[in-house]
C-alpha cells in the first residue's frame, strides 16, 4: 500500500491563522470538525444540496461537504462559530432566536452563514433577493416562513 501524500494547509478561520497538514482528498467539512473541533458546521447530504455545511470562503457561501480543503489554502473561512463576539450571539442569530426562525436547528447554522453572506453584499435586499440566497438551503421542520422573517427584520 503506497503512502498518502500531505500537504500543507495554511488558511485564516475565524480570523485566526491555522496551519496544519491534510490528505489531498480531505474535505473542508472533516477538516473544520475533525482537526479544528468546530462542528457548528453540520454534515448532512454529502452533495452540496442541503446546505447545512455551509460555510463563507473569503465571503462567500460554499459547502464544506463537497469542497476540498486544499481549496481553502490561502483563503479566510468563517464558521458559525466566528460570529459571536465576546459571548454574544451575532445580530443574525439573535434573529433567528427572536421570530422562532428554528427547530431542531440541525440546518440553523447553514441559513445563519447564507444570511451573513446575503447581508455583506446587500444592505436592503429584497423579498427575491433574499429567496435567492437561502433556495441553497433545506429546512424540514420550519417552514420557511419565520426564516423569512427573521431575515426581513434584520433589513
Amino acid at each position: 500500500m503506497s503512502e498518502v501524500s500531505m500537504h500543507d494547509l495554511a488558511f485564516a478561520v475565524n480570523g485566526e491563522q491555522r496551519s496544519l497538514q491534510v490528505e489531498p482528498r480531505e474535505l473542508l467539512i472533516d477538516v473544520l470538525r475533525n482537526q479544528l473541533g468546530l462542528t457548528g458546521t453540520k454534515r448532512s447530504c454529502d452533495v452540496q444540496v442541503c446546505g447545512a455545511c455551509t460555510v463563507l470562503v473569503d465571503g462567500q457561501p460554499t459547502s464544506a461537504c463537497s469542497t476540498l480543503a486544499v481549496e481553502a489554502d490561502g483563503c479566510a473561512v468563517q464558521t458559525i462559530e466566528g460570529l459571536a463576539k465576546d459571548g454574544r450571539m451575532d445580530r443574525i442569530q439573535q434573529a433567528f432566536l427572536d421570530h422562532g426562525a428554528l427547530q431542531c436547528g440541525f440546518c440553523t447554522p447553514g441559513f445563519v452563514m447564507a444570511v451573513h453572506a446575503l447581508l455583506t453584499q446587500h444592505e436592503k435586499p429584497d423579498d427575491a433577493t433574499i429567496r435567492h440566497y437561502l433556495h441553497g438551503n433545506i429546512c424540514r421542520c420550519t417552514g420557511y416562513v419565520k426564516i423569512i422573517e427573521a431575515v426581513k427584520s434584520l433589513v
